[in-house]
């Protein structure tokens, strides 16, 4: 069995790596407890103050505007917080609109992602133009929501409308009334350039877009992962002011020329804080091949950035921690198993993993997830909840 070298601030551990050998994995039990079924395919997750799980929910293919963040219990019963956030068909074919979520106090703040802002590319090519027309002004954006502890337990939810959404966009507050007269108090953090010019030789006008996927936050400072542009944004919340803290170039593909092209996009996902240090998921591109997916460690102060979990496949989330003060653990998403092409296209083939690494080794903790995209660790009894696209679930992991 390979090695892999874990970097835990100071120190170096080794640990074994289960990587992709399913005849191992298939050795755990799978402990999930479904809590909550249905969601617009789940992208986020976070637990409130109240106990409560905050869900950010993409939104429906076929229904622009869509996306919404539901409250859900720690029974399973789901409320709306807010609903009509942007959401629309993206260039590639599915959903795209609120993604990562992270919630300080009150307020909650939450990642869009590009929207319909790229157009769809022409059969058999990769190069991209802009939407002169998104159907959104705050596609690639950050938002931050405020809510009262008594709007959480008893709000029905507010709703988001076109106009609100151009206030936004103009940089005015958006408050909003629910059936209660409760408030919820919305207003733009930041919103980041929907495509910038990347041009191709055989095709100067090509751009890449912008896609926020994840956020983390340290003092005044937002940190979110894109997986369009490849980098990690810092922005400041007090100002809006952004600029991007780390990039991640692109690593050869070894399966070319027989699959995809001759380099894999490092794809971030999944960041998470802690003690100073920030940590991102590559999930990599297409074909997706296993071992080249890996967890990073970034300085926020330089935006240097290293590896400490290699030889990964398609992880999406990560999440730091540290039982004892001192040594740093890591459970880790893994989206799937491995893809398959057939005539209706890509297929994300499961089972998606839960794996925990730690100076002792890895152990799987779930093996039986359908395309997991986020997950938290209650604080409160140690569970962790993950999110599944598959079925719109979100379920519980002791």
């Amino acid at each position: 069995m390979r090695k892999i070298s874990v970097r835990t601030g100071r120190t170096v551990m080794m640990a074994a790596a289960i990587g992709v050998s399913l005849a191992a994995d298939a050795r755990a039990q799978c402990n999930l407890t479904p809590l909550a079924v249905g969601l617009r395919s789940p992208l986020g997750v976070t637990e409130s103050n109240q106990g409560n799980l905050l869900v950010t929910e993409t939104g429906i293919v076929t229904v622009p505007h869509s996306g919404r963040v539901s409250i859900v219990g720690p029974t399973g019963s789901r409320r709306t917080l807010i609903d009509g956030l942007p959401s629309a068909r993206s260039d590639e074919g599915g959903v795209s609109g609120p993604s990562g979520l992270f919630m300080r106090g009150r307020t909650l703040y939450v990642s869009i992602g590009i929207g319909d802002s790229l157009q769809p590319p022409t059969p058999g090519s990769t190069a991209r133009i802009g939407n002169p027309n998104p159907s959104s002004r705050l596609f690639s954006s950050v938002l931050a929501i405020h809510f009262s502890a008594h709007i959480e337990q008893t709000t029905g939810g507010v709703f988001l409308t076109l106009a609100d959404q151009d206030d936004l966009a103009d940089g005015r507050k958006v408050t909003l009334t629910d059936g209660s007269g409760g408030a919820v108090a919305i207003e733009m953090v930041a919103n980041f350039p929907d495509h910038v010019p990347s041009p191709l030789p055989t095709f100067p006008a090509n751009v890449r877009g912008s896609n926020p996927f994840a956020l983390t936050m340290m003092g005044d400072q937002l940190y979110v992962s894109d997986g369009g542009r490849n980098l990690v944004w810092q922005t400041d919340v007090d100002s809006g002011a952004f600029a991007p803290l780390a990039t991640f170039a692109p690593i050869a593909n070894p399966l070319f020329p027989a699959v995809g092209g001759p380099v894999l996009e490092a794809v971030p996902a999944g960041i998470k804080e802690l003690n100073g240090h920030l940590y991102v998921t590559l999930f990599r591109g297409f074909p997706f091949v296993a071992g080249t997916s890996v967890v990073e460690e970034i300085d926020p102060r330089t935006g240097d950035h290293a590896p400490v979990i290699s030889g990964l496949v398609m992880t999406v989330g990560v999440l730091p921690f540290s039982d004892d003060g001192q040594q740093v653990e890591y459970f880790v998403l893994q989206h799937a198993s491995s893809i398959s092409l057939g005539p209706s296209g890509l297929t994300w083939v499961a089972p998606g993993f839960l794996r925990r690494y730690s100076p002792s080794g890895v152990t799987v903790l779930a093996n039986c997830l359908s395309r997991p995209s986020s997950m938290v660790r209650s604080e409160k009894t140690g569970a962790v909840y993950v999110t599944e696209i598959t079925g719109g679930r979100l379920v519980k992991i002791d």
